[in-house]
Order: structure tokens, then C-alpha cells, then sequence
């Protein structure tokens, strides 16, 4: 959508900019789902079909008109979708937000999310969706970085931007878009949509085995970036991991730096024997990864953990390890032990936390 966006821009059109900013019940597609619908009628997304995107493409022709946003409510239920194919039975609320073909603050906020989105990092993108905040050419819309630093501006409530900064890490954490119920400088109560932009985190494979044969594709299509490495030429072999971003044949000492290991990253561990794994996570434990995982029973775990313990690691330090790693669904084959991994990662990656 930001590309699409972005391409927009570039060839002077007039769009609205459907965003689903709230959800209460079964409903056809999520919070922060978009639809952009061009001056013409065509329109790239979709925020679910039916009569609620019917009449979403339906109310945009006012937002054409006026250059203003509206706030659509619908209810999909009872006579509001009778002899529709509308069964969900959920109520949403849809945001349309004209995006003028000058605007530069659209312009620079779109494509500094599509950067962080593409090159690594993370971000908050927040709106005013108070329809009172907004005047004709105007856009309270920024981007704000990790860092703070901040790309466009909410307007006339450019102090709200320093409480959305503060809420960043629990925003980040959830990655689900929300309403922030906020305060105007007068102390009027205001609205503002939030949507985490987070690049798509970084797995790090080590070892090259049957169980990772069967991860790196898993991983790769819900959205993590593989790169696997092993020590062994054989097995690091990209034509083994066709998915993989990256497949490296390197020794396991010091392998940590050689690569950016931080926050977003997720490292599993499943080499081929038990002094590897020790020596890669004890690696692991001196970075910042936000997923650490190691492969083996409990006996084996604890093995390491007493040896790592006498090393000078802390048990604050191996709480981070996901030992034995994955979900237990009773997983046996390098299928069933795959599937297990990948759904824990996702789960972490969501913000649930055991």
C-alpha cells in the first residue's frame, strides 16, 4: 500500500485513503486494513467486499469533493445487512482520508514508513481522526522513529506527539494498530489512530540440518527474513534453502559479529551437536535479540544451562531461551517440529509472552 501510495504521488493523482481504524466483533478484514481509491473509481486493497466497501467507494466521492475525511460506522448485523452476504456480525468503523496529489507531508510521512518498512527499524504511524482537527489542505498525520525523530506533524496537536512516543515500545510490542484517547493542549478529549510500521524481523537459522530444511520455508512465508548458517559446505548450500535471504558456510565461534543482531532479530539454534549449541547461545546471550530458541530436551537444556552458569551467565540471562524451543504440540517429525518454532515465533512476535 505504500508503494501504491508512493507511485500515486509520483503521477499526480487524488486518492482517499480508506483505513478499518476499529473493530468490535466477527468482521470480514482487521483494524488498520486499508483500501486506496483513486479519483477515477478504480481502488487497489480491499477493507472486506460487500455493502461495506460499496458504500465506503460510495461516501469517498464526498471526501473528492470536499478535500475532507469522514467517519464511516457500520454495523453488520440485523436490517443493516439484510439480504446481504454481509453474515459477520461485528460492527467497524472506517476512516477516509482525502490524500491531495500535492500534498508533501503525505508524501514524505508514506515514504519514510515505506523505508523503514523495507530497509529495517520501526516506527509509529499516527493520524488525528477527529474530522473537527482537519481543515482543507491540511494533513495531521507524522511518522515518528524508534529514535524519536519525527517526519510531518499532527498539527495543531503536535504536543500529542510526545505521549504517542512515550506509548511506542507497548505499540511496537502488540503490533496492532489502536485509538489513543487522548488531550488536546486545552484538554479537550481527541482521538488518534496509531499503526506500528516494523520491518519484517530477521531470523537467524544456525545449523543446516533437516529440522532447519523444514523452518526456513515455514518462516519465509509468514513474513521473517531467513538467513541460514552452518559450518559445513555441504549443508550450506543455498539450493538447499531457495527461501532464504541469505545462506552463509561459516565456523560457529564468534559467529554473533558477524552480523546486525538486535531487538527485531529471532535466533534458533539447531546445530548438529550439543557443544555448537552451547557455544552459539552463549553468543546469543550477550546480544539483544527479542527470540532465542534452542533445539533439544530438557536434559540436554539443563546441561548447558549449569555449564553457561558457571561461565558467569545469570538465570535473569536464560530466562530469555525458549528451550526446548516451539510450541508443545507434541511434534516429532522435522515437519511437526517446524510447524511448533514458527508458530512460537509468531506468537512472540504478536507480543504474547508465556
Amino acid at each position: 500500500m505504500y508503494d501504491k501510495l508512493v507511485e500515486m504521488y509520483q503521477n499526480g493523482r487524488f486518492a482517499v485513503l480508506a483505513t478499518i481504524i476499529k473493530q468490535a466483533g466477527p468482521t470480514p478484514r482487521g483494524i488498520g486494513t486499508k483500501c486506496l481509491i483513486l479519483d477515477d473509481g478504480s481502488f487497489t486493497g480491499t477493507i472486506g467486499g460487500g455493502i461495506l466497501e460499496a458504500q465506503t467507494l460510495e461516501e469517498a466521492k464526498k471526501v473528492f469533493e470536499t478535500g475532507l475525511p469522514i467517519r464511516l460506522e457500520f454495523s453488520l448485523k440485523g436490517v443493516d445487512v439484510a439480504d446481504t452476504d454481509m453474515l459477520c456480525g461485528g460492527d467497524v468503523d472506517v476512516f477516509l482520508e482525502p490524500i491531495p496529489s500535492k500534498s508533501d507531508t503525505h508524501l514524505l510521512v508514506f515514504e519514510k514508513a515505506l523505508n523503514t518498512s523495507d530497509q529495517g527499524g520501526a516506527g509509529l504511524l499516527a493520524m488525528v481522526i477527529d474530522q473537527k482537527q482537519w481543515e482543507y489542505g491540511t494533513t495531521p498525520r507524522v511518522f515518528i522513529e524508534k529514535n524519536g525523530r519525527k517526519t510531518g506533524s499532527l498539527g495543531e496537536m503536535r504536543g500529542l506527539e510526545g505521549v504517542i512516543l512515550k506509548d511506542m515500545d507497548r505499540i511496537l510490542g502488540t503490533r496492532m494498530p489502536c485509538i489513543l484517547s487522548l488531550q488536546d493542549p486545552a484538554g479537550n478529549p481527541v482521538e488518534v489512530f496509531v499503526e506500528p510500521v516494523v520491518s519484517d524481523a530477521v531470523l537467524y537459522v544456525f545449523g543446516a540440518g533437516h529440522v532447519s530444511r523444514q523452518i526456513v520455508p515455514l518462516a519465509s512465508h509468514v513474513g521473517f527474513q531467513v538467513v541460514v548458517i552452518d559450518d559445513r559446505a555441504d549443508f550450506a548450500d543455498t539450493h538447499h534453502f531457495p527461501e532464504a535471504r541469505g545462506v552463509y558456510q561459516l565456523p560457529f565461534e564468534d559467529v554473533m559479529e558477524r552480523f546486525e543482531i538486535h531487538d527485531l532479530s529471532y535466533l534458533v539454534i539447531v546445530t548438529r551437536g550439543h557443544m555448537h549449541d552451547k557455544n552459539v547461545l552463549a553468543q546469543a546471550l550477550k546480544t539483544k535479540a527479542g527470540y532465542i530458541g534452542m533445539i533439544g530436551s530438557s536434559r540436554k537444556r539443563n546441561i548447558i544451562y549449569e555449564q553457561l552458569l558457571e561461565e558467569g551467565f545469570t538465570r535473569k540471562d536464560l530466562l530469555r531461551v525458549h528451550s526446548p524451543i516451539g510450541l508443545d504440540i507434541g511434534a516429532e517429525t522435522p515437519e511437526e517440529i517446524a510447524v511448533s518454532i514458527v508458530a512460537e515465533m509468531i506468537k512472540v512476535r504478536r507480543g504474547h509472552r508465556d
